[in-house]
């Protein structure tokens, strides 16, 4: 039965390759299904999304630009926390898919070629529609006047520039640059409004005459969206043809309107103590408590299930730029998909306080696991290594960097080792707070705050001075950690917390793994090294070469140093190791001369 306090639509897609070998358009649309609570809050809080992408066809990867731009544009949008606005959601969110293809398009040396689409969506919200877009492709609105005379209107733009004798070039497009700058209107929809998404193949082919003629039939949306398709099929299409047709059949009550700008005025929760009961939650303990914020062990009073709430520190009530970042950890934490990263619980009820929510995960934190475990077994050890790089991928994969990697932020699950092989461990990376989304800022900077979010022991020195290092950031503190997890200290002593300038590092000096820990062989050593160099030049470029080189010996670092002595009782690990990769290379060696 139809819901008064609900958006109802009759929404549809269609896309053919028409006369081209393949489709490089995409199509998508969603609809929370009015089935459930949950999905009716999700309706009401994030609306209706329907979007067309055209990947440029003179682009060597069209295709899979127009599919990543609609795919994640439509799983990120339902992702980002309640209280941020459409306008302030879409517009991130694209920035963050522009820099992806962007960065992806570079891969490919000529020009032409690469990750470029167009870009049109339509966000349906309570009574108001909101559009971004970006490109040729258009939205249009077919609505009835006072007379009730159907008038169709374009909603957008083309982004395109002409030279001369009728021909013209697009101008702007996703992944053509490393910021984009995207068209966003919003308007009050009224009852039977109908709503049209089109990619060029469609209006480059059909008059408005036509488009509107079809967009006014007393069919489905269904069957009129596949009626404009094979009109312009008819008319002599040569292109992809696509589109999304959505005509408003009820629209929800005027009071939702506000639904948004109450979830911005959500206030600070106080401090929760043991029984206390806050939206269908019940406090169990509190689990950590700092300046900054407090984590509580909840239960679900519906389901029993315990989970952690995580609370904003009253200390910042008035900061609104560490209430924004609050807010984003939320919204990060959804995008993260990895059986090494806490997984953020999607919200079941309304909230009427700033706090969000994540599973409970049985553990101790890697400092403290390492003073129980001095000095563990090497292929425990690299197995934790692997599964927090793996966790890291996860970020990375998101244009996201952690910033924050230290111990105390990883997790060992399962703390009893000591008889268990290294598959038996299990690690998860844990706290959001100093996390950087590229392309949330139109340019790769740090996030502007007073004091780095990161902690100085374990954080890249270059970002600890203003620079953001992205990817190789992250590796330096996965570096720092692995040494220490190997020799029970840091690589350049106790004295680099104290380091506050550029002339401080600098006087600062490797401590050699050997040193700390005898068994250790040179080219572990240097690859470690290597892995924690201030010098940019000097560092690994990325995590997959760092642990390569972990676990086997680069060629160029396999010179021991006899000076040091070693156990041989303790040694056997790394004997082995090294032994069989000089072997393989000297395999290597032999087979290409006698070939």
């Amino acid at each position: 039965m139809t819901k008064t306090n609900l958006l109802n639509v009759d929404l549809a897609s269609h896309s053919i390759q028409g006369l081209k070998e393949e489709n490089e358009d995409a199509v998508g649309f969603f609809i929370p299904q009015q089935d459930s609570d949950k999905n009716n809050r999700q309706l009401e809080a994030k609306g209706i999304v329907l979007a067309v992408a055209d990947g440029v066809s003179s682009a060597e990867a069209g295709k899979e630009a127009s599919n990543t731009a609609i795919t994640r544009f439509i799983d990120d949008y339902y992702q980002t926390p309640d209280t941020w606005s459409v306008k302030h959601s879409g517009q991130k969110i694209l920035s963050s898919i522009n820099l992806t293809l962007f960065k992806r398009s570079h891969e490919f040396t000529n020009e032409e070629k690469g990750y470029l689409t167009t870009f049109t969506a339509l966000v349906l919200k309570s009574r108001i529609c909101h559009f971004f877009h970006a490109g040729d492709s258009r939205a249009f609105l077919l609505r009835k006047n006072e007379f009730k005379q159907p008038i169709l209107k374009q909603l957008t733009r083309d982004h395109v520039a002409s030279i001369g004798s009728g021909r013209t070039f697009l101008a702007r497009a996703m992944g053509m640059d490393n910021s984009i700058q995207i068209d966003y209107s919003s308007f009050t929809l009224e009852q039977d409004d109908i709503l049209l998404v089109t990619s060029d193949g469609i209006h480059d082919f059909i008059d408005a005459e036509q488009i509107k003629a079809i967009m006014s039939d007393q069919t489905s949306c269904q069957e009129r969206i596949e009626k404009l398709v094979k009109a312009a099929f008819d008319k002599g299409s040569d292109d992809n043809i696509s589109g999304s047709l959505c005509q408003i059949k009820q629209l929800p009550n005027e009071s939702l309107n506000d639904y948004n700008s109450k979830l911005t005025r959500l206030p600070f929760p106080p401090p929760l103590d043991k029984g206390v009961m806050l939206d269908g939650y019940k406090v169990l303990e509190e689990l950590f408590a700092s300046s900054r914020s407090q984590l509580y062990l909840v239960a679900d009073l519906d389901t029993g299930e315990q989970m952690v709430m995580k609370t904003p520190s009253i200390n910042f009530l008035e900061d609104t730029g560490y209430i924004d970042r609050f807010i984003q950890e939320e919204w990060i934490g959804k995008r993260i998909h990895s059986e090494h990263v806490v997984r953020i619980i999607a919200q079941t009820r309304p909230r009427t306080c700033l706090y969000y929510l994540m599973e409970y995960v049985h553990g101790i934190s890697l400092d403290k696991w390492m003073i129980n475990n001095h000095f563990p077994k090497p292929k425990l050890a690299i197995k934790i290594i692997e599964k927090v790089a793996s966790g890291l991928s996860a970020f990375h994969k998101m244009e996201t960097i952690h910033q924050d990697l230290k111990p105390a932020n990883i997790l060992i699950l399962d703390a009893h080792t000591e008889n268990n092989s290294s598959d038996d461990i299990h690690v998860k990376i844990v706290d959001f707070g100093s996390v950087f989304v590229a392309g949330l800022a139109e340019v790769f900077i740090p996030l502007e705050h007073e004091g780095v979010l990161g902690t100085a022991t374990y954080s890249d020195p270059q970002y600890l001075l203003g620079k953001n290092t992205g990817v190789q950031g992250d590796l330096y503190a996965l570096a720092t950690i692995t040494y220490e997890l190997f020799c029970g200290k840091l690589p350049y002593g106790e004295k680099i917390e104290e380091c506050q300038t550029a002339f401080e590092y600098d006087h600062l000096r490797y401590i050699k793994a050997s040193e700390a820990n005898p068994v250790i062989p040179m080219w572990f050593d240097r690859t470690l090294q290597r892995g924690v160099a201030f010098d940019l030049e000097h560092r690994y470029d990325n995590i997959p070469e760092f642990l390569q080189d972990l676990k086997h010996p680069n060629p160029n670092y396999l010179r021991d140093d006899p000076k040091v002595k070693k156990n041989k009782s303790q040694v056997l690990f790394w004997q082995l190791l090294s032994g069989f990769w000089i072997l393989m290379l000297a395999l290597v060696v032999a087979l290409f001369a006698n070939g």
